[in-house]
């Protein structure tokens, strides 16, 4: 039976364990983090789509504390132009769901154990070696693992001799995101919020009967508004947004992280292959990074099966891998480089086009349909 390892057991790793499991191909999985390590507190926003794979996988099934988005509002501060999405004009139940990051870390550990997947923690990959006809791994214990296929998931990044190669794309956005989760006076009634300001976007994200609050702004100003008091905070946060919701009346303790843009693509040397974070971080405006590292696992996986044991890992395969991911990978780049930098700023003009665009988007339905179909299915949507 043909066998592939896995640098990473976060979810994008996990995810491509299970999937190569279901296509027959046994994956073993190296996580440089113990399984104790303590839980993320980040807060995920899948797409419909990323939750068609996991309902796939079995996972879905074992989550708990998961909303809903099945409507989006979108607009600019200080001009016109509004644009709304709704699940139920694509015919799709949501078009996204939140739920906390560790939720889905413990459920896909869970569903790791109950396949018998091979999951060794606290291992850090050192060194990968490869040629044309294997690629061996070499850990931080002292020992070796070979295989005709090395996947490099999201927590492969911390390879320190293999380390990836300059980013093919790469933009310092120059600001940060301040994150919490925020109660408003009127319930949310799984309606999202993105609205983009001079500053950056600011993202609203329904959770539980909260929200999950993303403000992007300057690293000079993303500290002083997290370092402000609660009530401080919740006045500007208030001017920043507007009362759509009326008044924000409590917010949770805040986090701030850089944000950049890194595309390095999926080929990494003979026989060893990046997907998710390992192969492009992007910026969280329209949620599109986390997703596309899933799909990322998924089509890998679809594709190892479908490859005969002998030509697993070849260059034809990883070949055939990279040609078809460029198209989801690059337009979800682009896409996310465009609103950031597009809507990003104050100059009239650019204003004014705006505003006509999302005019557009709302008052035509077949471009509405496009728009929401490419953010929760990709590419192929």
């Amino acid at each position: 039976m043909s066998t592939a390892l896995i640098v990473g057991a976060g979810p994008v790793g996990a995810v491509c364990a299970l999937a190569l499991q279901q296509q027959g191909i046994v994956a073993r999985v190296l996580e440089a983090q113990p399984e104790a390590a303590r839980a993320d507190s980040r807060t995920l926003a899948l797409s419909h789509g990323s939750q068609l794979i996991l309902e796939r996988l079995g996972v879905w099934k074992m989550l708990q504390d998961v909303t809903p988005i099945t409507r989006i509002h979108i607009s600019q501060r200080g001009a016109l132009g509004v644009a709304r999405l709704s699940a139920e004009d694509v015919n799709v139940p949501a078009l996204g769901y939140v739920l906390p990051y560790a939720t889905l870390t413990v459920a896909l550990k869970q569903a790791l154990a109950e396949s018998k997947i091979a999951v060794e923690y606290g291992v850090a990959v050192t060194r990968i070696d490869s040629d044309a006809a294997a690629a061996t791994l070499h850990a931080d214990d002292g020992r070796s693992h070979t295989a005709p296929l090395v996947i490099v998931a999201d927590g492969g990044r911390g390879l320190s001799v293999s380390a990836a190669p300059e980013p093919k794309l790469q933009r310092d956005y120059e600001q940060m995101a301040v994150v919490c989760e925020v109660q408003t006076e009127l319930p949310h009634a799984n309606q999202a919020y993105e609205r983009f300001t001079p500053q950056g976007p600011a993202a609203l994200l329904p959770k539980g009967d909260r929200y999950a609050l993303v403000w992007t702004a300057s690293h000079a100003d993303a500290e002083r508004i997290a370092a402000m008091d609660d009530a401080e905070f919740l006045a500007a946060l208030y001017r920043h947004f507007g009362g759509r919701q009326g008044l924000f009346v409590a917010a949770s303790p805040r986090k701030v992280f850089p944000l950049k843009l890194a595309y390095i693509g999926s080929q990494a040397a003979d026989r060893v292959v990046r997907i998710g974070n390992a192969a492009q971080t992007l910026h969280p405006v329209s949620g599109q990074g986390f997703n596309i590292g899933l799909r990322d696992a998924w089509e890998l996986a679809s594709l190892c099966g479908d490859t005969v044991p002998a030509a697993l890992g070849s260059a034809a395969m990883l070949n055939a891998y990279a040609r078809g991911r460029r198209v989801d990978v690059l337009g979800g780049v682009g896409f996310t480089d465009f609103l950031v930098r597009v809507f990003s700023n104050d100059i009239a003009p650019v204003r004014h086009a705006r505003g006509l665009g999302l005019l557009a988007l709302e008052l035509c339905p077949p471009l509405k349909n496009f728009v929401a179909r490419r953010m929760i299915f990709g590419a192929r949507g």
